[in-house]
C-alpha cells in the first residue's frame, strides 16, 4: 500500500475555475491545466544579495526559517524533498521507490534565488528519447522500454555559491631548462660510431611570493543524493539570470532539501578554488617547471547565496536495477547511466578478433 502524505504547501488557485495553477516553464506565469487561464508572476521587489558567510554562521539560527513546505523522505535512497503544487508523493523521483514518509519541520536556510525551468516536460522527453536512442551499447529492449516509459519529474536542486578574495603566500622551486652536449657511441653498419646529442637538464632555484585570486559564484551542489558526476556533467547554469526566490516557481514541481550544510559546502568550494590558486602560484613562480612546497591561503570577504536550479529527472527500473538520467532544465544538457548489452560487447570482441586474424593472415603473404 502506498503511503499517504499530506501536502500543506502554499497553493495558487485559478481565478476562473479554482483549480491549482502550476508554473509554466519558459514563461513568467502560472497556468491552469484545466481552463488555460494564466497568472503573471510579479517579480519580487527584493534584490538578490550576497550574505556574509562568517556573520551568518553566528546568527544562523536567528536568520534561518522553519520549513514552509511539506517535506518527505525516501527510505530507499534517503533523499529529502519538498512537495509543491500538483507534485505527488506516491513515488520517489530519485529512485522510483514508494517507501516515502513525512519529515518533521526543521529550521533551514531559505533559498534567496532561483533559476526557473525553461524546458517543459514535452521538450525534456524529446531530449531523453534522442539520448536513449544514441546509446549504442544499450540492450535493444531498453530502448523500446524507455521510449514507452519516459515519465519525467521536474525537480529543483539546492546549490550554494560562494564569493571570496584570497591572498596566498607560497614557497617552492622554479626549474629552468638548460642543455649539455653528451657524447655516446652506437653501432652503425657493423661499426661503433661516436656521436653527440643535446641532453635537457633542469636547474632549480628557490621561489616564494604572494598571489591574489578573487572568486565569484563558485557553484557547489547542496545535496549528494544524485551522482556528482552527472550533476556536474549537465553543464553550468546561467547564474546571471537568477531571480529572487518566490514560491510561484515551485508550483507543480518538487524541490530537494539541502543535505550539505553551509560550512561543508564552503569546504567543497575551497577544494575547487585551490586548484585555481595552485595554477596562479605556478604561473607566478614561472620558469619551465615548478615545484610547490607550501601554500598558505587567507580567505577574505566570504559571501554566499543559497539557490535552486531546475532539472528533469528520470529514474526507471530495468532488469532489477535502477537507472537514472538528469536533464538541465535550462539548457537541455543530459547525463545518465544505461545498461550495457553483454551480447553486443561479445559480438564486438568477436568481430575485432576476426578482423585482427584477417590482418595477420594478409601480412604473412
Amino acid at each position: 500500500m502506498e503511503p499517504k502524505v499530506v501536502d500543506d504547501t502554499r497553493r495558487f488557485p485559478c481565478a476562473q475555475c479554482g483549480a491549482q495553477l502550476v508554473f509554466q516553464p519558459g514563461a513568467d506565469s502560472l497556468v491552469c491545466q484545466y481552463c488555460g487561464h494564466k497568472n503573471q508572476i510579479e517579480l519580487a521587489d527584493t534584490a538578490i544579495e550576497e550574505l556574509d558567510f562568517l556573520a551568518f554562521l553566528d546568527i544562523a539560527r536567528q536568520e534561518a526559517e522553519a520549513d514552509h513546505e511539506q517535506t518527505v523522505k525516501c527510505n530507499a535512497c534517503a533523499a529529502q524533498f519538498t512537495l509543491s503544487g500538483l507534485a505527488t508523493a506516491n513515488k520517489c523521483p530519485f529512485c522510483g521507490s514508494a517507501t516515502i514518509v513525512p519529515m518533521p519541520v526543521e529550521v533551514r536556510i531559505r533559498p534567496q534565488s532561483v533559476l526557473p525551468f525553461k524546458l517543459d516536460a514535452k521538450q525534456g522527453k524529446e531530449v531523453y528519447r534522442r539520448w536513449i536512442s544514441s546509446r549504442f551499447w544499450a540492450p535493444n529492449a531498453l530502448k523500446d522500454f524507455a521510449r514507452n516509459d519516459s515519465k519525467l519529474n521536474g525537480m529543483y536542486l539546492p546549490h550554494w555559491t560562494f564569493d571570496t578574495k584570497t591572498v596566498s603566500d607560497y614557497t617552492g622551486m622554479r626549474g629552468e631548462y638548460y642543455y649539455e652536449t653528451e657524447t655516446y657511441t652506437e653501432s652503425e653498419n657493423g661499426q661503433m660510431v661516436t656521436k653527440q646529442r643535446q641532453v635537457r637538464k633542469t636547474r632549480w632555484w628557490p621561489a616564494s611570493g604572494t598571489v591574489h585570486v578573487d572568486f565569484d559564484d563558485v557553484l557547489v551542489p547542496g545535496s549528494k543524493t544524485l551522482p556528482e558526476n552527472h550533476v556536474r556533467a549537465i553543464g553550468t547554469y546561467d547564474l546571471q539570470n537568477l531571480l529572487p526566490f518566490k514560491d510561484d516557481y515551485l508550483s507543480g514541481f518538487s524541490a530537494e532539501r539541502y543535505s550539505v550544510g553551509l560550512e561543508p559546502a564552503f569546504a567543497d568550494a575551497q577544494n575547487t578554488m585551490r586548484s585555481r590558486i595552485d595554477s596562479a602560484v605556478r604561473q607566478d613562480i614561472g620558469g619551465d617547471e615548478q615545484q610547490v612546497h607550501n601554500i598558505d591561503t587567507d580567505w577574505n570577504d566570504i559571501t554566499f547565496k543559497h539557490l535552486l536550479t531546475p532539472i528533469w529527472l528520470g529514474a526507471y527500473q530495468f532488469q532489477g536495477k535502477t537507472w537514472r538520467f538528469l536533464i538541465n532544465g535550462r539548457t537541455g544538457q543530459i547525463s545518465g547511466d544505461a545498461p550495457v548489452s553483454a551480447w553486443k560487447v561479445a559480438f564486438a570482441i568477436l568481430l575485432g578478433l576476426i578482423v585482427l586474424a584477417i590482418i595477420l593472415t594478409l601480412s604473412k603473404k
